[in-house]
């Protein structure tokens, strides 16, 4: 009996893929009712197919994923707009480019942190950024520089949907929906980095916090780059004082300046059990 991967004996969907493409040119053919419902783009994308879109969205990437041995990952949130040093005078604003230097801190960690991953076979602690330009190409060109890979979860965007040519290409996924985007980040994160950023990164930022505050993710290592700018955009202290965060809700995450501070950070990383929510938080 041949080797065969499927675990029933029916005929496989893209046989039949190919089967109806070889069907006669007729009027019933060319119908879009006769069309398989899987290869009907114009179905697959009507409103009530929304749930189906949604899934398989959440599958694709899980599945590849899984089949590249991918266990575990350590995320990169940040601006798609803060440029490369090099480029620096280039920057909209001069904010932005005392930012660059957040490029260069990026694309250390993510260096340091790929040869680590791959002195472990290169399936677990692999860096995934957004895919796009700014601190996300700057997380997968480290990946680059230490000669191993890295995952790019892009989405859909007016300006950003093209990915950064430093994702490895197997594991460079587009999204349509940002909700299952971020289920896709945290799956299976092992630290959270976060560098300044915009809307997104605050989304991003805000979504895991919550996560991890309401006990619906474990602890892990949640580092926020660049003090100054964290502490200039958000007045932590103030939600405490108001009390609509918990005192020790500013326990669970941490300043960092630089890549070799990030890396010892994570590594000395005392885990702590993931706190019950309390109502109103």
């Amino acid at each position: 009996m041949k080797d065969d991967q499927r675990r029933h004996p029916l005929r496989d969907a893209n046989t039949d893929r190919a089967a109806a493409e070889a069907a006669p040119d007729t009027p019933q053919t060319r119908a879009p009712a006769y069309k398989l419902a899987f290869t009907d783009d114009a179905f697959m994308g009507r409103e009530e197919l929304r749930p189906v879109r949604l899934q398989l969205e959440l599958l694709k990437p899980e599945m590849m994923l899984d089949a590249e041995g991918i266990t575990s990952t350590i995320v990169l949130f940040g601006g798609a707009r803060i440029p490369e040093p090099a480029q620096k005078d280039m920057a909209r604003t001069k904010t932005l480019a005392e930012l660059s230097r957040f490029y260069d801190e990026a694309r250390e960690f993510s260096r340091l942190m790929t040869l680590k991953s791959m002195k472990g076979g290169g399936t677990q602690d692999v860096i995934v950024t957004g895919g796009g330009p700014g601190v996300m190409e700057a997380g997968n060109r480290g990946a680059v520089d230490a000669g191993g890979r890295s995952i790019g979860l892009n989405i859909v965007l007016p300006f950003e949907q093209a990915p950064n040519l430093y994702v490895t290409p197997e594991l460079c996924f587009n999204f349509h929906y940002f909700a299952i985007r971020k289920m896709h980040f945290l799956m299976r994160a092992k630290a959270i980095c976060v560098f300044p950023g915009g809307f997104g990164t605050m989304d991003e930022t805000f979504e895991a916090l919550t996560l991890i505050q309401t006990g619906r993710m474990q602890r892990v290592p949640f580092l926020l780059f660049g003090r100054a700018f964290w502490q200039k955009i958000i007045n932590w202290e103030a939600l405490a004082d108001a009390g609509t965060i918990s005192a020790e809700d500013l326990d669970l995450f941490r300043f960092v300046e630089t890549a070799d501070e990030a890396m010892a950070l994570i590594d000395n990383w005392e885990p702590a059990t993931a706190r019950e929510s309390i109502p109103g938080r």
